[in-house]
């Protein structure tokens, strides 16, 4: 065990860094290194070293003149390979390889502007230097994430060096188990997961139980498409995730822990077990913590993939060794949880939210947010939207106020800048539900949405423009569902294949009204009579987009025909009169005969004969075969 205190941690750290000129943090969560951060880091490394300076990597901090490091997610995805430079707070985006001389050269060494590097505002058309400006960050409130991105994620030392563990340590010796349940319970803290249950309660509800065996598990079992927020925090800051479970270790009693990470997410799990062993090392975990009589310890696990191990009784039968499937409740798992012993499960975002509710005091974090959903929430932002990543709002924020101010406002299909109108966005993943124009000015919160026929799930946000078609989203997040469904109940493994294939009649044109009042009833018997969440929040993208977006239905079941051209077995194909030369390829490249015409006269397609192949689109030269 080491004995040296979080201070002389803190000041050893402060005192190396005091040393560098400047420091180089790359962006390296899984977006930007898949798009080539670690080579940009690399070739840092390489040619300041040419021009015959020296540079320091976080983890040593030897002497030398400048020092690099590697972030976590710094939420910018869009703009990623994101390079910041301190103390300037200057941001570089979209940085490729062959822009390293230029920023060592100019912006290191002769400390200039590299402009053409800088994020362009939209609104001003001017570039924005410092990174707190740019409105994409400047309009949020960070909390859960403000030390994501900006740390070195494998360096404890810097964790300890912004108040890390200063919590933990202060719960294991200073606070009873029930001081803080009633810490958290004040706080408003609710789970960041799902259905929003008070942090506190559930804390508490374990804590009561008279057991000698506690468990404490991080749900990070994140499977939701669209969804990286929870991947996003384990790369970027794994210890405040440790924190947050050492927190809720004393407050419930347990000696051991579990982080359950599905095996997709390889960087999460080895800056999770990076973070394990210096936490053990610095004896923040295993026997006499923080020099107390408290033991704890966290294990890493991977799981398999299955996205129903995202509920918590099939997330703990797959840690027992067991096939993921879910088990009715009662009992909870505060009662019979792992192994059959009292177990608190959270989500990632929920532990690594308890340090800082801690530091900031329940009456501040209390402050924030709505009546009844307090603090902030982190969302995946992605879709037909300018600027996706990884954002943090107070709970209240509206939708028009993420897609407008922090998403930049909506683009077309190709990326450009949108001359169409926002349509919808799906908010909680397939358990979540579809919000629409009426909804821009919603404040987002538990309640409201819950209202509505949406959650705050996960919290994944997909925003989609006019040009989606909301039958065809409906059967993606019912295909994706049904394919997860472990099988275990009839309801669900049955009702979603049925109502996937009712969706398939609509968009190939097969339906009848009776398949739209088939796939209501068979919706909701599914949302009651399954046996865990995955089944109950299937059909809520069906429900929802049944209920907001009728008339799309209606087109597709009673006029044949896709609105936004999206489904392939209802477009609709004609030749435009003015356009067409008569030159007879589309009719002679037609398997089916269904185009007619002659010299001098334009072709016409018959669209009862035509089985919407697509092969006249591709032959014409003139572009005069259109769709719609």
């Amino acid at each position: 065990m080491c004995n040296r205190s979080l201070e002389e941690r803190k000041q050893t750290f402060d005192s190396a860094m005091s040393q560098y000129g400047s420091r180089i943090v790359i962006c390296a969560g899984t977006g930007c290194v898949a798009n080539g951060a670690l080579d940009i880091y690399k070739k840092l490394q390489e040619v300041i070293a040419d021009r015959g300076l020296s540079v320091a990597v976080t983890l040593n901090k030897e002497e030398a003149e400048f020092i690099l490091s590697e972030s976590g997610c710094q939420g910018f995805c869009q703009m990623g390979p994101l390079v910041t430079i301190y103390p300037q707070g200057m941001l570089y985006v979209k940085v490729k390889e062959e822009d390293v001389p230029e920023i060592v050269d100019r912006t290191l060494i002769a400390g200039e502007i590299v402009e053409r590097l800088l994020y362009v505002d939209h609104d001003t058309n001017l570039p924005v230097v410092e990174v707190e400006h740019i409105p994409f960050y400047e309009k949020q409130m960070r909390t859960s994430l403000k030390l994501c991105g900006h740390i070195d994620a494998l360096d404890i030392d810097e964790y300890i060096s912004n108040r890390g563990y200063e919590m933990a340590q202060t719960a294991v010796t200073e606070m009873s188990d029930e001081e803080i349940c009633k810490f958290i319970l004040d706080s408003g803290l609710r789970g960041r997961g799902g259905g929003g249950f008070p942090t506190g309660r559930k804390w508490e509800l374990t804590r009561i139980r008279d057991s000698e065996v506690k468990y404490v598990i991080c749900n990070g079992d994140e499977g939701d498409p669209g969804a990286f927020m929870d991947r996003c925090l384990m790369e970027g800051n794994p210890h405040s995730v440790l924190e947050g479970m050492i927190i809720a270790a004393k407050a419930v009693g347990a000696t051991e822990g579990y982080i359950y990470v599905r095996t997709e997410y390889p960087l999460a799990v080895s800056r999770l077990k990076k973070a394990v062993e210096d936490a053990r090392e610095a004896g923040f975990l295993g026997r006499n913590i923080f020099h107390s009589n408290m033991n704890f310890e966290i294990h890493v696990m991977e799981g398999a993939g299955a996205f129903v191990c995202g509920e918590e009784t099939a997330l703990m039968a797959s840690i027992e060794g067991k096939r993921g499937m879910p088990n009715p409740k009662p009992p909870f798992p505060a009662e019979s949880g792992l192994f059959g012993k009292p177990t608190v499960i959270n989500n990632v975002e929920t532990l690594s939210s308890v340090p800082v509710v801690m530091q900031m005091g329940a009456e501040a974090y209390c402050s924030i947010g709505t009546a009844t959903s307090k603090g902030t929430k982190t969302f995946a932002l992605t879709g037909h939207v300018r600027n996706t990543g990884l954002i943090e709002v107070p709970f209240g924020t509206t939708l028009r106020q993420i897609v407008g101010d922090i998403g930049g406002g909506v683009i077309n299909d190709d990326g450009t800048a949108c001359g169409l109108e926002f349509k919808a966005v799906q908010i909680g993943g397939p358990s979540g539900g579809c919000l629409t124009k009426e909804h821009l000015d919603l404040p987002l919160d538990y309640e409201n949405l819950k209202k509505v026929g949406a959650m705050v799930g996960s919290g994944g946000l997909v925003v989609m423009n006019q040009q989606t078609c909301m039958v065809k989203i409906a059967r993606y997040f019912m295909q994706f569902t049904q394919s997860e469904s472990c099988g275990k109940c009839v309801v669900c493994r049955e009702g979603t294949k049925q109502m996937l294939n009712l969706l398939d009649d609509i968009i190939e044109g097969r339906a009848t009204a009776d398949t739209l009042d088939l796939l209501k009833e068979l919706a909701e018997t599914v949302k009651i009579g399954s046996l865990c969440g995955l089944g109950k929040t299937a059909p809520n993208p069906v429900l929802s987009t049944l209920n907001y977006f009728r008339d799309e239905y209606d087109a597709h079941v009673f006029g044949k025909y896709c609105p936004t051209n999206n489904c392939e077995g209802l477009r609709r194909y004609r030749i435009d009169e003015i356009k067409c030369k008569s030159c007879g390829i589309c009719g002679r490249k037609c398997p089916v005969g269904a185009i007619t015409g002659a010299k001098g006269v334009p072709y016409r397609i018959d669209g009862e004969a035509c089985i919407k192949c697509g092969v006249c689109v591709e032959s014409c030269k003139f572009d005069a075969v259109l769709i719609g």
